[in-house]
């Protein structure tokens, strides 16, 4: 028999539980960052800061877009190029007809170059093209 004035503890537990469940599920869970690329160049429109998060957004120049799924895995995929190069801090001078410079900052570390740096590895031309395309077709800028 329960005694006056004390309730049953069961509705506060599952009370408790579900406030846990919904906040393990998305409530105030954030999705890393992949990369930030700053772009600069003397040309109109070079200069673009873009953020591209693992939840499946960009953001060029602080306006944030929604990134089609294709385009997240092919930030995935260009992480994953980039990840040795970043260990190591690639950094490569521009030449001297340099149009474009890219900086890009990963988790894993730092690499720059520009668009006529000298020993490129071919694995990165993939990211300015990654860039280019976003910047145009995702976040509606003209360069």
């Amino acid at each position: 028999m329960r005694e006056r004035g004390v309730r049953p503890l069961f509705p506060l537990l599952a009370l408790a539980a579900a406030l846990l469940l919904l906040a393990g599920c998305g409530g105030g869970v954030t999705s890393p960052d992949l990369f930030v690329v700053t772009r600069t160049g003397q040309i109109p429109g070079a200069r673009l800061t873009m953020l591209v998060n693992d939840g499946g957004y960009v953001t060029c120049n602080g306006h944030q877009h929604q990134l089609p799924s294709a385009r997240l895995l092919d930030a995935r995929d260009l992480l994953r190029t980039m990840k040795p190069y970043a260990k190591t801090g690639l950094r490569l001078a521009p030449g001297r007809q340099s149009v474009l410079a890219y900086r890009v900052r990963t988790e894993f570390g730092t690499l720059s170059f520009a668009d006529d740096s000298r020993g490129i590895p071919a694995k990165l031309f993939e990211m300015p093209l990654f860039v280019r395309q976003v910047a145009i077709g995702v976040c509606g800028l003209a360069r």
